[in-house]
């Protein structure tokens, strides 16, 4: 199945970086989120987003407009959901606000339509258990910021197809960004090693092994990371 529209779930940080991704790449978006004023700021910062670009002479004017112009913001899900090849829910990290909402997309969306969550840590098996299409139900984890950051985590849930895993692959080829595929674990991959080396450090600093600003300097230096732990 070939995806030409795409629903964002979800306007804040996640969510109007992957509308605006999936715009910049020519899909069709619709933005959703439960209220105007968390929908004005997503599209503001899509729309200062692209104007950084444009005075980096990345991107024309007219592309611009083209891409603002390819999104959609809309506060009722079945607006959002109705005509979607793929639903990607970027909504807060809380449980039950997320498999309400995965029954409530199940019973509004095509039954065609590919369901993908951004997550970074919830299972991605009881999520799908929320829909009644499980097999179509895939974890697809972008990294913050969203237009900047090269990888998105293609996590299987116990049911999730090939085909499913493959539509997210060939989302990332047209995002210009690379996959890594995951079995369903805590914290997937990226988040199972940085989340220790985060409490690590704050251990070492519990311990007075050395001081935050220090810290930070040892693991941008030593490791080349680009920011530090804290």
């Amino acid at each position: 199945m070939e995806i030409k529209k795409i629903a964002v779930l979800g306007a804040g940080q996640m969510g109007n970086g992957i509308a605006q991704v999936c715009a910049q790449a020519g899909y069709e978006v619709t933005m959703r989120d439960i209220a105007q004023k968390f929908l004005d700021s997503g599209m503001a910062t899509i729309k200062k987003n692209l104007e950084r670009g444009l005075k980096k002479g990345k991107i024309t004017q007219e592309e611009v407009d083209a891409v603002l112009g390819r999104v959609k913001p809309v506060l009722e899900m079945k607006d959002a959901v109705k005509d979607a090849d793929l639903i990607i829910e970027a909504i807060p990290e809380i449980v039950k606000l997320k498999l309400d909402t995965w029954n409530e997309v199940d019973k509004l969306a095509p039954q065609e339509a590919y369901l993908a969550s951004n997550t970074s840590s919830i299972s991605i098996t009881q999520m799908a258990a929320a829909t009644k299409r499980p097999e179509k139900f895939v974890g697809c984890h972008f990294f913050n910021p969203v237009p900047a950051m090269g990888l998105i985590e293609i996590i299987k849930g116990a049911a999730t197809n090939d085909e499913s895993v493959e539509v997210i692959k060939q989302l990332a080829k047209k995002l210009n960004k690379q996959t890594v595929i995951v079995n369903e674990a805590p914290g997937f991959a990226v988040n199972r090693l940085l989340v220790p080396a985060i409490n690590e450090a704050i251990f070492a600093i519990q311990e007075g092994v050395t001081t935050v600003e220090d810290m930070d300097l040892s693991i941008k230096l030593g490791l080349n990371w680009p920011m530090g732990p804290l």
